[in-house]
């Protein structure tokens, strides 16, 4: 039987990895906008994540379908909602709201998207929470917020409207995408790359962009396959084992990693304002990572299939041998989950989304 581990190993690595690479996808974006259309880099880095990925999937053949589950038809509907929220509705309000707004109150607006998340998960999907992570999350916004204002604040505008519209849609991509979490995460990251470089690299057609030369194509597309691709299967992951909220405040750590990034690649100035929002960042970070939430629970008989290990909450037989015995791990296979009540550390993974009197 696996060996027992910290409750924080491995969601919060997996969150705060997913952070740290879309948090570079800004200062690389800078360093590729200089020579292409917003629309059509946009396109390229999403569709070179879905490329990349369904070559990574085709390269593990049937070790991918071994240890991961796959997509069934009940799926289907939340990972087209994902996938229009997401990889249609966001990037065109976003694009369009862009036209009509500063670049820096868009900024600001665009750490929308992290509220979104958690207040869809906490009030729709009833995530447990209480004052500590409350605090944590709004100190983590608040340092994404301040590391983007620019002095002139929000322009209430169209424009803002369509970018707050954005980031609302992405807030329920995060959400709908919690409820397929338990399926093969390079899939569904893969097919929203390729959704979302298709509508992107169309939008950028129709407004007159032009392909660029292939060097450039290819150094977009592995960018993109590295913040946008492989940050996606990495946020998924996390999604299993912390839940929507836990993990969107994680990812909204992503501006403070871009800027630090922005000041290591682009020579941006260490400033006073990037400081003060590291601190409160950190804050939120270690009300986070301190939390403890343990009671007694109990789980309802339950079947169904996922990637897994033989820890605590997956003692069951294989053809015959018991848990003992000698299987690969991790592995997906259908199976059953007896009642149970005890108490130990958790988050609000799969297997613990119960109510809280």
């Amino acid at each position: 039987m696996a060996e027992p581990h910290s409750y924080l190993w491995p969601g919060v690595p997996l969150a705060l990895g997913s952070a740290a690479l879309f948090g570079a996808a800004p200062p690389l974006s800078k360093l590729l906008l200089n020579t292409v259309d917003p629309f059509m880099l946009a396109g390229l880095l999403y569709f070179g994540a879905g490329i990349g990925l369904a070559i990574y999937r085709l390269l593990r053949g049937r070790e991918a379908k071994a240890s991961e589950a796959q997509l069934d038809r009940k799926d289907i509907p939340w990972l087209a909602l994902a996938i229009g929220m997401g990889g249609v509705v966001a990037p065109v309000l976003l694009m369009f709201g862009l036209t009509l707004n500063t670049a820096s109150s868009s900024a600001l607006l665009l750490n929308l998207e992290g509220l979104a998340t958690m207040a869809i998960a906490w009030v729709v999907y009833r995530e447990n929470v209480d004052r500590r992570l409350l605090f944590g999350a709004f100190a983590i916004l608040a340092g994404a917020v301040l590391l983007s204002w620019e002095g002139n604040g929000v322009a209430f505008n169209l424009g803002a409207l369509l970018v707050a519209g954005a980031c609302a849609a992405w807030g329920l991509d995060n959400n709908f995408t919690r409820k397929i979490s338990a399926t093969d995460p390079v899939v569904i990251a893969m097919l929203k790359g390729l959704v979302a470089g298709i509508v992107n690299l169309g939008l950028g057609l129709v407004a007159g962009a032009s392909l660029p030369a292939a060097p450039f194509v290819a150094a977009a597309a592995a960018v993109g396959f590295f913040v946008i691709g492989v940050s996606l299967v990495m946020f998924i992951l996390a999604l299993r084992h912390l839940g929507t909220a836990r993990t969107g405040a994680y990812y909204s750590l992503a501006p403070f990693i871009g800027a630090l990034l922005a000041i290591a690649i682009l020579g941006d100035p260490l400033s006073l304002r990037l400081a003060i929002a590291g601190l409160l960042m950190g804050v939120g970070l270690w009300l986070h990572l301190s939390e403890r939430h343990e009671h007694e629970h109990e789980h309802e008989a339950l079947e169904h299939e996922h990637s897994h290990v033989h820890d605590e909450h997956h003692r069951h037989d294989h053809d015959g041998h018991d848990h003992d015995g000698a299987v690969t791990e991790p592995h997906s296979h259908w199976h059953r989950h007896s009642p149970m009540r005890h108490k130990h550390p958790h988050y609000p993974d799969m297997h613990h989304r119960h109510d809280h009197a």
